[in-house]
């Protein structure tokens, strides 16, 4: 049995996934203080005498702050591009959105202040904001000039976050730029480097770029390294109601340190999981989420190899083990899940079964995955080729959200639209690969690429 039905087989087959099975839906959940964790597969029956793929998503859901305890404090170093090219509405911008985010911490929340240039500037070291500061006074200094020492801004907002860096603290670097790095280390892989490297200290970093200038690549690798945030905003304007939805993110923690350990069971093989890296050795996946966001949810999609069974009955596919901070306690706690299902002879059986919910975010790592593979041949020059490619990643998302938004089961509404929305911006992008409106549709691609795999919520 083949996981998509009608024109959905078309792009799986492009993607060399026609073969795969849709999984078996885990049926236990468990809730703990900070966060809730479901363990779910793409389908509650499997047909017997026959092989294939099995999908399990592995759902974690924040608790919200209101119905718990205070928010945890937070120690965040800003760091702003004051290059030449931030001259004018740009720096302006900036600063005004700086000063508006800031208003909505509290005294015992940890700021420091970093500019740079070809140059880096401690405009205020880390140390908690206070009742009374200086803070807005120094960025109304904030002049624009010089080059982009990128990775030397970054690494000294880090420095001032380790001064104060704090488990039970959400420790982030928040980055904004509007030009190519070209003082110092300057590629996405050493940019990435830089991010992983400061993830396992428990530092986020988020990347916000301004305009069409900046390198989408290198900021969304370092976001995505160290579990940041990632954003594109072309006009200045727009700036305030980013750091607004970025200071609303880094208020909003509940749960850091996640550590996730997926055992498959003898038989099913761990094959890879969808647009998030993970370590795989055997039978086990071992995955790190560093923080969560109360009243949000961030899920993982594993693919798996299925054996041939031949009896019908219950079936445990996979185990699952989460142990993480709960800032609220300051202790670790565990939770543990289960995803099993059934083998059955009746393959209609099994094709009514399938998890629609489920299925529709599994869809969306599979067209991000296209998504990625389209810049990639646009990139090689094949205008064509990526058209083409969009285009039938448009006509995918759509037999999806056709097939999975209604009937017994269908998915929920903000789902498909999610999944129509993904469709829209596909064809969107397929229209705009000349050489004139690539930058910023390639821009675009990659802050909903990064959205996507993250599952950020602005």
């Amino acid at each position: 049995m083949t996981i998509f039905r009608h024109g959905c087989a078309m792009v799986a087959r492009a993607l060399g996934l026609a073969a795969m099975l849709p999984a078996a839906a885990a049926m236990l959940t468990t809730s703990v203080a900070a966060l809730e964790v479901d363990a779910q597969l793409g389908q509650s029956v499997l047909p017997t005498g026959q092989s294939g793929k099995v999908y399990l998503r592995l759902s974690l859901k924040g608790q919200p702050i209101a119905s718990r305890t205070k928010r945890p404090p937070v120690n965040i170093a800003l760091v702003l591009d004051r290059s030449g090219s931030m001259k004018g509405e740009r720096i302006a911008s900036a600063k005004a959105a700086a000063r508006a985010a800031l208003e909505r911490l509290a005294p015992d929340d940890v700021v420091a202040l970093v500019a740079y240039n070809h140059e880096v500037d401690i405009l205020r070291p880390a140390s908690p904001l206070g009742s009374e500061h200086a803070l807005q006074a120094a960025i109304n200094r904030l002049e624009a000039d010089g080059r982009t020492a990128l990775h030397s801004g970054v690494v000294a907002g880090a420095k001032e976050v380790e001064r104060y860096l704090d488990e039970t603290k959400v420790n982030r670097v928040i980055l904004l730029s509007d030009g190519l790095a070209n003082v110092g280390p300057s590629s996405p892989r050493e940019l990435a480097e830089l991010g992983r490297k400061l993830g396992a200290k428990g530092i986020s970093v988020t990347t916000i770029g301004l305009g069409l200038d900046y390198n989408e690549d290198l900021m969304s690798r370092l976001a995505a390294s160290s579990d940041g945030n990632h954003a594109f905003v072309e006009d200045p304007e727009d700036l305030s109601g980013i750091f607004a939805s970025e200071f609303g993110d880094a208020l909003s923690i509940t749960a850091k340190d996640i550590e996730i350990i997926i055992e498959c069971k003898v038989g099913y093989k761990p094959v890879r999981v969808l647009g998030r890296e993970a370590a795989i050795d055997g039978n086990r996946i071992r995955m790190k989420l560093n923080q969560l966001q109360g009243s949000n949810e961030r899920y993982f999609v594993v693919e798996i190899e299925s054996p041939d069974v031949k009896k019908e009955g219950d079936v445990e596919i996979a185990s699952v083990s989460i142990d993480y901070l709960d800032l609220a306690s300051g202790g670790r706690k565990q939770a543990d899940v289960r995803a099993t299902g059934r083998y059955s002879a009746s393959t209609d059986e099994a094709s009514k079964s399938i998890n629609k919910s489920v299925m529709t975010q599994v869809t969306t790592q599979i067209a991000t995955e296209t998504s990625e593979k389209a810049v990639e041949l646009r990139d090689k020059g094949d205008i064509s080729g990526a058209k083409k490619l969009l285009e039938g990643n448009a006509t995918y998302l759509k037999d999806a959200r056709e097939q999975y938004g209604s009937g017994a089961g269908a998915a929920a509404p903000a789902s498909i639209g999610a999944l129509k929305e993904l469709e829209k911006k596909q064809n969107e992008a397929a229209s705009n690969l000349d050489a004139q409106a690539w930058e910023k549709t390639r821009k675009s691609m990659r802050y909903d690429q990064h959205k996507s795999k993250m599952q950020q919520s602005y």
